[in-house]
């Protein structure tokens, strides 16, 4: 890296207010908890005894396993964060906007996993034995699933690795303190990562319908109800 490119970085990183940084971190261990926590009251009132296995053979079936996706995958958590981030650069009303709206995603999907639950065998699927292979993609998906239920996925309706990801790039979208560069890396990404749960087998087709859905319709209502009118002046 040229010291250009990091006189540059500097620059950005001072634009980001101090507030950007703790909503970011905030906001990511917000996911986390939902995750962990809804499973466990799930387990705790009995509804993750029979999970909706929500998989439709005709498409699942034909989504092929591509372990290099498995990096594109792990590297959401780092794009969440730089999304919170970059939102945080944008009018305030925006931002606003932007985490009232994550909420309600966050809040819906917390009440899915606890009442409604929805798992995967992944010794029917053939996953175990995939993760079993050498290499270092098997031994990255070894390390995911171990972190994940081992033998059996939880809380795969709705995705929210798909959901997160596309609140990163509605944050930013059309926002014109945000380059159009970053926009269309947010896209792109936004995408792989979607691609990502499917070719890695963590999620199945419907999962990513859900979450991609979930966050378009909470950020519409977020416009909508816009509470960061305030900050409008």
């Amino acid at each position: 890296m040229t010291s250009g490119s990091v006189q540059k970085m500097k620059r950005i990183f001072k634009k980001i207010p101090k507030y950007g940084y703790v909503f970011a971190v905030v906001y990511f261990l917000l996911e986390m908890f939902c995750y962990s926590f809804g499973n466990f009251l799930a387990n705790v009132i009995g509804t993750a005894e029979n999970p909706i296995i929500p998989k439709i053979p005709c498409i699942d079936d034909k989504i092929p396993y591509i372990g290099c996706f498995i990096t594109i995958y792990f590297f959401s958590y780092i794009f969440w964060l730089m999304g919170t981030l970059a939102t945080s650069m944008t009018k305030k009303r925006n931002f606003v906007n932007y985490l009232f709206g994550l909420s309600i995603a966050y809040l819906i999907g917390f009440l899915i996993f606890v009442f409604f639950p929805t798992g995967m065998d992944r010794v029917a699927e053939g996953l175990i034995d995939i993760s079993n292979g050498t290499g270092l993609n098997a031994l990255s998906l070894r390390v995911m699933y171990a972190l994940d239920g081992g033998n059996n996925a939880f809380n795969l309706f709705p995705s929210f690795h798909c959901m997160i990801s596309t609140y990163c790039y509605l944050g930013v979208r059309k926002q014109p303190e945000i380059s159009r560069g970053y926009r269309i890396f947010s896209l792109v990404m936004t995408v792989l990562i979607c691609a990502s749960t499917l070719f890695v087998k963590q999620h199945y087709f419907v999962d990513v319908v859900g979450g991609v859905g979930l966050a378009v319709i909470t950020h519409i209502i977020a416009g909508l109800i816009n509470p960061g009118k305030r900050f409008e002046r």
